[in-house]
């Protein structure tokens, strides 16, 4: 057993290791990357989940996976782990069957952050979810995070921008994260030329956090992504 596995406290289903495109394993190097253990001030463990890939997890969501999912959190939780988390925000639509099977708590996508955020700016605010894809969060995704209604919610999806959108139609392959980082902001001050009542953004993607700041800084409003969940959760164990 590692001294990671002895001091941390939250461990991590990740992608089978050799399943993750090129360009994520790029973001992944940012500090902020939800699988970059730069982001933490804390130990956090890491575990590869077999079968977990972009097809199973975000595009056609696999109940084989999520099978393997909590037998992997079972074992971790036997080990000490306090509490459970994900390293891709569409792991939302396994939040319930995840939290009802491991005895210790989960927390699978920031998007738990969007009732939050919704209560204190008033029922009545707007609030932008930015995601890796907009076509492929689903209905089931929200409901599962305890999002009742889309009244007020804007989602806007990167997969209308051409670099962001190679990592998946061309995983081998390096992509321009300068590039990126503007796509990320063209599509935030987008939203906000769309929709000026947004009060708040909620970043889904766990690849989103490094560009928080930027985002903050442009928008001037506050910003929930993954960082700032697991940042709350670690503080409460």
């Amino acid at each position: 057993m590692t001294n990671e596995t002895k001091v941390a406290k939250i461990g991590m289903l990740c992608w089978e290791t050799g399943q993750v495109p090129m360009g994520l394993r790029q973001l992944e190097a940012l500090v902020g990357n939800s699988t970059n253990p730069a982001s933490y001030a804390f130990p956090v463990r890491f575990h590869p989940v077999s079968g977990a890939n972009v097809h199973s997890i975000l595009e056609s969501p696999d109940s084989a996976v999520l099978r393997t999912m909590i037998a992997d959190a079972r074992t971790m939780a036997s080990e000490g782990i306090k509490a459970i988390t994900t390293s891709c925000g569409f792991n939302a639509i396994f939040q319930q069957e995840l939290a009802e099977a491991v005895s210790v708590p989960v927390f699978t996508s920031s998007l738990l952050q969007v009732p939050f955020a919704t209560r204190i700016h008033g029922p009545k605010s707007e609030i932008c979810i930015l995601t890796a894809n907009a076509r492929a969060l689903r209905p089931e995704h929200l409901s599962s995070v305890g999002i009742a209604s889309t009244e007020g919610l804007h989602i806007l999806g990167l997969e209308r921008c051409e670099e962001w959108n190679r990592m998946f139609t061309e995983p081998d392959l390096e992509v321009d994260l300068a590039v990126i980082e503007q796509e990320v902001l063209d599509t935030t001050l987008r939203a906000m030329q769309e929709h000026p009542g947004i009060r708040a953004f909620v970043l889904e993607c766990t690849d989103l956090p490094p560009y928080a700041a930027m985002i903050r800084r442009y928008s001037g409003l506050p910003v929930f992504d993954f960082v700032s969940m697991i940042n709350y959760l670690h503080s409460s164990l």
